[in-house]
């Protein structure tokens, strides 16, 4: 009966080695539930850009203002007849006299 009872334990003891040590343990477990949740942020944050892609697509397609403005905004387009002033900060002048040209000759 003693042998029966030890070999009884012997089995337990590697079956709960191999629960929490084995492949496909708890510990590999553990870093998969780890791996899922980051990949569920990962996932969430994409569709979040995806969704303000997919906004600003649809509005380049129907609204021709929307096109307009980012042509102005990103290429500095302007209109045929339209006149271009930029405003230059004081600072920016260093080094240069108010009678000098563009090119810094006077």
């Amino acid at each position: 009966m003693r042998v029966i009872i030890a070999m009884l334990l012997l089995v337990l003891v590697l079956l709960q080695f191999k629960l929490w040590f084995g492949d496909g343990g708890v510990s590999d477990i553990s870093a998969l539930k780890d791996r899922v949740a980051a990949q569920e942020t990962e996932n969430r944050e994409l569709v979040e850009r995806n969704e303000a892609l997919l906004a600003e697509v649809e509005d380049l397609r129907e609204r021709l203002e929307a096109v307009e403005e980012r042509a102005r905004s990103e290429l500095g387009l302007i209109r045929e007849g339209e006149e271009f002033f930029q405003v230059v900060p004081e600072g920016g002048n260093e080094g240069r006299s108010r009678n000098d040209g563009p090119d810094g000759n006077g």
